[in-house]
């Protein structure tokens, strides 16, 4: 046994479900009916509770990837720093417009080399985690 129920849409969501029933060929009642019993339905809140977290698990790993490569590219740039102002000694005065010269020069084909490997897409964290792995640890060994 049905009861009868008697309500007011706004003529917008009214219109959109005469369009949607009218689609699907089935009655109003039936639409409304179906649309009640998801949203009523116990499990319903549980299943977009748990879509929302595979979401978010989703985009939590997605987020500590980034921050890995991120930290690994802090890092690159650090020891490279490190490194070149250690071993790069100071150029006499005289020396200053060769230098920027040829830094120019050099700095042209960083970035085309740089774009090749972009073009390529072998990123620096793909090529250290493919060398971490393929080393066996060396306990003798002694980094820094």
């Amino acid at each position: 046994m049905r009861t009868k129920h008697t309500f007011r849409l706004p003529p917008d969501l009214a219109a959109r479900l005469g369009d949607y029933a009218n689609r699907k060929r089935v009655s109003q009642a039936l639409v409304v009916e179906a649309a009640l019993a998801s949203y009523l339905s116990p499990d319903s809140s549980e299943r977009m509770e748990a879509a929302l977290g595979r979401r978010l698990d989703r985009l939590t790993r997605q987020a500590e990837r980034l921050e890995r490569h991120i930290t690994i590219s802090n890092e690159a740039l650090a020891l490279f720093v490190r490194f070149w102002l250690s071993v790069t000694p100071p150029l006499p005065d005289t020396a200053h417009p060769a230098a920027q010269a040829k830094g120019r020069e050099r700095y042209e084909g960083f970035i085309e080399a740089l774009g090749r490997r972009m073009a390529k897409g072998q990123t620096l964290a793909q090529e250290i985690s493919q060398d971490v792995r393929a080393e066996p640890a060396d306990p003798h060994r002694k980094d820094g």
